[in-house]
């Protein structure tokens, strides 16, 4: 079953960004008085479709990892004199550019959107105050203390941990000071410390794990929400309500420690001593073994009940509609700084290649989206909309932005480059291309 629904979610995803990017090159093709054939949402042949009056055929193919406009174009064939005007190859080199930009442009827009409707709508997020810091840490060295909310990183208004950290991935790798505005009981001020070379592991990068930082969270007991049917928790006899006491004798002080008890544990028997309405009983569980990130844990199978965060923990977020187009715009340029500074650093070597996602990931990420709310699975569109248009604009033969590299040298030279040329760089750009596939590929089979 999480497989169905890790597939699924990663249909939707995709089918939401294919869209709205191949929609972007339709819309324009069509104000330039390019004849569309077709417009297709996966690759292969079509189990649905649907011809309007313009003859475009609107189709929904088996393969859903990607999808296409088909325009008409005399580089594919034949083209009817009496239609030749409404060719693609027939338009001048501006139009082809505008055509090609047209589908990262409206990535671009559907993240200003989404996060315009977000800023509208309103959330609710967890205060971004800290709880433990890690002895020895950058957090430590700068003075950060635990009950301090953080306000700015860099100058950077933050309210939420997620935006801290997409602050702290930008600056891994980096050697100079980094910046947090905090305030306490004290008032406001603004901590500083240096970076020297901070880097984020490859194998399980955690910005606020490694920058020595712990967000402060409410108490967890250790209660039992939900069990998982034919898991180690049902077979051990646990039912939702069961309150943890006790594995081997040790007390359990939270869910946290049950946790790291049960992932420290696999296929080793355990005695868990539990409370279950108003009295306790003895109960054998055995921990199933999984490997995450290279790593050997147990798990059983289980949930922990639903914790109520305290008022004063939570802020509520919410603009007006004309207040909340620059915050979109801001989270937006947020988004498309990251991804550029983690291409820069790849390529630079301040950031290890092995943290490039292939579609297992986003499949995993999705889906976990999807199942955390609304908000997050809207971030989440936004975030991987703005990464689709930013790699399509890459000067490389075979995306939108290698079309856009000739068709400007073409406009310069005031004639395309020929045939050849143009064949030498597709092959190229395909190479490129399949070896990140691959790659990225091979990095979501090692985080399995």
């Amino acid at each position: 079953m999480d497989i169905l629904q890790t597939i699924l979610a990663l249909i939707v995803t995709l089918g939401i960004l294919v869209t709205i990017h191949e929609f972007g090159h339709f819309w324009v093709a069509r104000r330039c008085g390019v004849r569309v054939l077709r417009f297709s949402v996966g690759f292969g042949n079509p189990i649905f479709s649907r011809y309007d009056r313009h003859g475009t055929e609107f189709a929904v193919a088996a393969i859903p990892l990607g999808g296409y406009v088909k325009m008409l174009d005399e580089r594919e064939g034949p083209v009817p004199e009496e239609q030749r005007h409404e060719a693609f190859t027939s338009k001048p080199p501006g139009k082809r550019i505008a055509i090609a930009a047209a589908g990262p442009a409206a990535n671009f827009i559907f993240a200003i959107a989404a996060y315009w409707l977000l800023s509208v709508v309103g959330f609710t997020t967890v205060a971004p105050i800290a709880g433990d810091i890690t002895e020895g840490s950058i957090a430590d060295a700068m003075g950060l203390r635990s009950g301090m909310e953080i306000h700015q990183v860099d100058g950077r208004k933050v309210t939420s941990w997620r935006d801290i950290n997409m602050r702290l991935l930008e600056r891994a790798g980096e050697d100079s000071s980094i910046s947090l505005t905090v305030s306490d009981g004290q008032g406001e001020r603004t901590l500083r410390a240096g970076l020297d070379g901070w880097q984020l592991p490859d194998d399980n990068p955690n910005p606020l794990s490694q920058f020595g930082l712990t967000p402060l969270r409410p108490d967890v007991p250790a209660v039992i929400g939900e069990v998982v049917p034919g898991g180690r928790a049902q077979a051990g006899g646990l039912q939702a309500g069961d309150r943890v006491l006790a594995v081997d004798g040790e007390p359990v002080a939270d869910w946290f420690e049950l946790v790291e008890r049960i992932q420290q544990s696999p296929e080793q028997s355990q005695q868990w001593r539990v409370e279950r309405s108003g009295s306790e009983q003895v109960l054998e569980v055995t921990p199933a073994s999984r490997t995450v990130d290279g790593t050997e844990q147990g798990h059983v199978g289980a949930g922990v009940a639903q914790v109520d965060w305290p008022d004063e923990m939570l802020r509520d977020v919410r603009y007006g509609p004309v207040a909340a187009i620059p915050n979109a715009l801001s989270e937006t340029w947020s988004d498309t700084r990251l991804t550029l500074v983690a291409i820069q650093k790849m390529i630079t070597g301040l950031l290890s290649p092995t943290n490039l996602s292939g579609p297992i990931t986003i499949a995993r990420v999705a889906e976990a989206s999807v199942s955390s709310g609304f908000e997050d699975f809207v971030r989440f569109l936004a975030y991987l909309s703005v990464s689709l248009g930013i790699l399509n604009l890459l000067p490389i033969p075979v995306l939108d932005g290698g079309h856009i590299l000739y068709y400007t040298i073409e406009a310069v030279r005031r004639r395309p480059l020929s045939e050849q040329v143009q064949a030498f760089g597709l092959r190229i750009g395909m190479a490129m291309i399949l070896t990140l596939m691959v790659f990225a590929l091979y990095n979501d089979l090692m985080r399995l």
